[in-house]
């Protein structure tokens, strides 16, 4: 079916990781929807390990891009994300990577290439927020990037650097878990200062913080169950184990209660009636500001960004567009 043609002024790009996906299958897919909606020959642009994305597309949107595909892991989405930020030139995502995290908390395809392609030319726009965080390291030097969906400090980000490459490429998220249990015994409570919208310095310790855009993770774990993409806010997650069955608790937290029974009337009002798990506890905000006391394994959206000293995280809200299947509503709007 050939559906009603786009003006030409419209022009796609796609930015692509060539380490990731079928490619031949990628522009088969896109050479379609350019034929099923009218679009013009779409431009193709690579990532490299210097760029994973952000001069890509900035080159794309300079020729003329209306929408950019972004095709590769999470950090080629995070990459691309970060430079079409308040441009107003939406992003597609093409679901070629192991985490896909925003597709996930968006409701969109993890699988189907084709429909991924088509709902890029084809689709409606959808406005969601962007976190931003400034990295401040222990020497001083400051960088700025933006996050989707999940900016931590602590074992997160230390399981993150421990994850083998290779078993991560043959069973996706799931390496994350044996990266875990080896992360497990190197941890111990980081002391830290915070501010949380401009209030007063506190001090505290935690295992692990998490700040997060989006609360969906891969394997159904709900980490943040009121976190949505364009409320404006940010969701906090400060974890605590305590005693020899805390990660227990932790875990039963994030699966059981947020995954489970969350979903139904009755399993929100057992949670109502049950004693609260101090173990781990949820904040909101527009703006935190962490000073840790000792430098720290740092993480945005998956990928490791080194050690931070300090680090301020804040919302930047609809700041980018997201492309989603025409009339659709996301079930996490």
């Amino acid at each position: 079916m050939t559906l009603s043609p786009t003006p030409t002024a419209n022009r796609a790009a796609v930015v692509h990781n060539p380490m990731k996906g079928d490619i031949k299958r990628l522009k088969k897919a896109v050479k379609s929807a350019e034929k099923a909606s009218g679009w013009p020959s779409t431009i193709w642009l690579e990532t490299s390990v210097e760029d994973a994305g952000q001069t890509a597309t900035r080159d794309a949107v300079a020729r003329g891009a209306t929408v950019v595909l972004a095709a590769g892991g999470d950090g080629t989405v995070r990459a691309v994300a970060e430079a079409l930020r308040d441009t107003g030139v939406p992003i597609a995502l093409i679901p070629v990577g192991t985490g896909n995290l925003l597709a996930r908390n968006l409701g969109l395809t993890l699988t189907n290439i084709e429909e991924a392609a088509l709902t890029a030319l084809t689709g409606d726009d959808h406005r969601i927020d962007l976190g931003i965080a400034d990295i401040t390291r222990d020497d001083g030097q400051h960088e700025e990037h933006v996050f989707l969906v999940v900016a931590g400090v602590g074992l997160d980000a230390k399981m993150i650097s421990l994850t083998n490459p290779r078993l991560k490429k043959a069973v996706g998220w799931l390496a994350y878990v044996d990266a875990g249990v080896r992360a497990l015994p190197e941890i111990k409570p980081i002391r830290m200062r915070y501010s949380r919208d401009g209030s007063a310095e506190r001090a505290t310790s935690a295992h692990t913080v998490l700040v997060g855009n989006c609360g969906l993770l891969p394997g159904g774990i709900l980490l943040m169950p009121d976190a949505k993409p364009d409320d404006g806010i940010l969701d906090i997650a400060v974890l605590r184990p305590s005693g020899p069955f805390g990660w227990l608790k932790v875990w039963n937290k994030v699966t059981w209660e947020n995954g489970v029974l969350r979903k139904s009337a009755l399993g929100r009002t057992i949670i109502d009636l049950s004693r609260d798990v101090r173990d781990v506890t949820y904040q909101r905000g527009k703006d935190l500001r962490l000073t840790l006391d000792t430098p720290q394994q740092f993480q945005l959206d998956g990928d490791e960004f080194g050690e931070a000293k300090s680090v301020r995280a804040w919302v930047d809200p609809g700041a980018l567009d997201v492309k989603v299947p025409a009339t659709s509503i996301s079930r996490h709007t």
